[in-house]
């Protein structure tokens, strides 16, 4: 059931490939510990540089960590001052030489984690859900995806009850494997608790065989020419705004 689970642990090793890539023998358990950590420690030590997500490469002696962002220059820093930081910093935490590779995301409205942070973003800053929700729907059709769905749970505008209110545009198909779906979860923290965001984006299809090296921070994507036009109606199955009150 494609609504069901993740969509990237769903499509791993058919159009998607893995965070961490390395193999573990008899220390799995530790390198799993190590890799949380270092992703912890980078994603709480630039909070500004909009990460939208780590991939960690192991050798015998070199742990590669490549960091996805839309703001490379906060994490280079002037004359490459603060990843020459960073780099000492996690080989202190790893007891290991550490390489770190910088990609830059040139298009920031199409990557679903960088839309989530975006909208929770704006609701910790008191503006209207539906409104934001609404202008990143907007702006990520705009540069080119086939479809978004946007789903934030929580007291919705101080509610007393929690509920989930969700809006879509164009295609999302779950359920198809060659289908390129990003999807991201992210939270917002206000006075009344903490909301949730989730977004799936829809970038297209992928034909024949595609690169799922991690080398590149992002695997190349082919769509097809004759895919079918987005669909521009915005709505759940139903309607324009999906609500379940939570039990």
């Amino acid at each position: 059931m494609g609504q069901k689970v993740n969509p990237i642990s769903n499509r791993l090793g058919i159009i998607k490939g893995w965070d961490s890539n390395w193999y573990g023998g008899n220390k799995y358990a530790d390198k799993i510990v190590e890799d949380y950590k270092i992703r912890e420690y980078l994603m709480a030590r630039l909070q500004k540089a909009s990460i939208s997500k780590i991939i960690i490469e192991r050798t015998l002696k070199v742990i590669t960590v490549t960091v996805n962002t839309s703001r490379p220059g906060i994490i280079i820093g002037k004359g490459g001052k603060e990843v020459d930081m960073l780099r000492e910093e996690l080989k202190k935490i790893t007891k290991k030489d550490v390489q770190i590779n910088i990609f830059e995301i040139k298009r920031p409205e199409l990557d679903a984690q960088l839309v989530a942070d975006s909208i929770a973003k704006q609701i910790e800053g008191r503006i209207s859900f539906r409104r934001a929700a609404k202008m990143a729907i907007a702006s990520t059709m705009r540069m080119g995806a086939e479809g978004i769905k946007v789903l934030v749970s929580g007291r919705l505008g101080g509610a007393e009850m929690a509920r989930s209110e969700g809006y879509k545009e164009g295609r999302t198909p779950l359920h198809t494997f060659r289908a390129d779906i990003d999807y991201a979860l992210s939270e917002a923290h206000t006075t009344y608790g903490r909301l949730g965001v989730k977004v799936w984006i829809c970038k297209g299809e992928v034909y024949g065989k595609r690169d799922l090296s991690p080398n590149v921070g992002q695997t190349k994507q082919k769509t097809a020419s004759n895919a079918p036009a987005a669909n521009n109606d915005k709505k759940f199955r139903g309607g324009s705004a999906k609500r379940r009150n939570n039990k």
